[in-house]
């Protein structure tokens, strides 16, 4: 069976989920917080999988218009809900409005699911309540200006939650945030890859996922493997397929670094859960004692933001020091996820392009200083002399 779907995202980075698909083979239509396209039970399964920067993959049950709790409940009731819902389903109703005439958010979900139990009563010949004992078919009802689109969520606990997170530290950035930092830069697996700020070791974690072609969601379960028209074989396919695709042959260059000594052993046994410790060189350092002598690499860093009063000038300095330790390094791109706007002038050099991102519900901008290359062996020495 052929559905309408869409994988949700972050802010800021559709056209990249956008391009993932496209890479996957989808055609899609990237909108503000989502991609749409098409696809079978097999799709749903595959995207869920191999997706690095969506959030979820949702069936669009339906679409319409309504400005009343009547429309509502008529458009609602006349989906017929039994072709998807079993009748011992658990299907509770999240909800969300924005500019629209039915504003009440709470009113909507009752009226959604009072809508629903009504079609699938009459379609089951229950008198009695639906018992909701079964398999659970999260379902959403989101109204923006008076459009409303009723979404199953198939997913289960986001995308971001690869399962290898087994501690983070106290500002962790999210798998999928940090699959997409990766992906925003010209980097390549057979170039050094460092991030001098690795926290609980996420991005060069995604990195090494990324550089061996694993697919993000083979260490997890999505929560439509349990419904009952999802077939078990299918999914096993589907999963041994992705397990085939994945490169371990492949020599990785991939550095790690935190001047907090807890936060590389916490990195070390997150990469040990995925199976990519030995992929990482994670290691104790202060950004100002960071030495390389590789050339053409890419330096990927989510920085502390210094929001706190207290803590600005200390982030400042260190956005100093970050520009006398890596603006030497010019055959290498640098990528900078940081809220604090100013950040170039601390830094000493004006980005080659600012990208705005969300960390979260935290404004940040992407900072990019795009490297020049070293392509031939006479001026590879010159750089080493320098």
């Amino acid at each position: 069976m052929k559905y309408n779907l869409m994988a949700t995202c972050a802010a800021g980075i559709e056209a990249l989920v956008g391009k993932e698909m496209r890479d996957l083979g989808y055609e899609v239509e990237v909108e503000n917080g989502r991609v749409r396209f098409t696809g079978t039970e097999e799709d749903i399964i595959k995207t869920n999988l191999w997706l690095r920067t969506a959030d979820r993959i949702k069936i669009i049950v339906d679409e319409f218009d309504a400005t009343t709790f009547d429309e509502l409940f008529e458009q609602t009731t006349a989906i017929a809900w039994d072709k998807m819902l079993p009748m011992d389903a658990a299907f509770p109703v999240e909800g969300r409005s924005r500019n629209s005439k039915l504003h009440s958010v709470p009113d909507s979900q009752a009226i959604v699911k009072k809508a629903i139990v009504n079609e699938l009563s009459t379609a089951y010949h229950r008198h009695t309540r639906l018992p909701e004992t079964g398999a659970t078919f999260p379902l959403e009802v989101a109204i923006n200006k008076d459009h409303v689109m009723l979404t199953m969520d198939t997913t289960g606990s986001s995308l971001f939650k690869r399962g290898y997170r087994v501690e983070k530290g106290t500002a962790p950035l999210k798998e999928n945030m940090a699959a997409a930092l990766v992906l925003l830069t010209s980097w390549y697996p057979d170039m050094p890859f460092v991030d001098p700020f690795c926290g609980s070791g996420t991005i060069p974690i995604e990195a090494a996922m990324i550089g061996r072609n694993i697919a993000p969601g083979f260490n997890r379960d999505f929560i439509c493997e349990q419904w009952p028209f999802i077939d078990g074989d299918m999914v096993q396919r589907v999963r041994d397929e992705a397990d085939s695709k994945a490169d371990y042959d492949v020599e990785l260059d991939i550095s790690a670094s935190d001047i907090d000594g807890n936060m590389i052993e916490i990195s070390k046994r997150n990469a040990e859960e995925v199976g990519l410790v030995d992929d990482i060189q994670f290691k104790q350092l202060a950004v100002a004692d960071f030495k390389t002598d590789k050339v053409n690499g890419v330096i990927v860093g989510n920085p502390p933001y210094g929001q706190r009063m207290s803590d600005a000038e200390h982030a400042h300095e260190l956005y100093r020091q970050m520009g006398k330790v890596f603006n030497p390094l010019t055959s290498w791109s640098k990528y900078f996820l940081t809220s604090d706007l100013d950040f170039e002038k601390y830094y000493g050099q004006k980005a080659t392009k600012r990208r705005k991102l969300y960390n979260g519900s935290i404004r940040t901008d992407y900072f990019q200083f795009w490297g020049k290359k070293v392509r031939d062996l006479r001026s590879l020495n010159q750089y080493n002399d320098k």
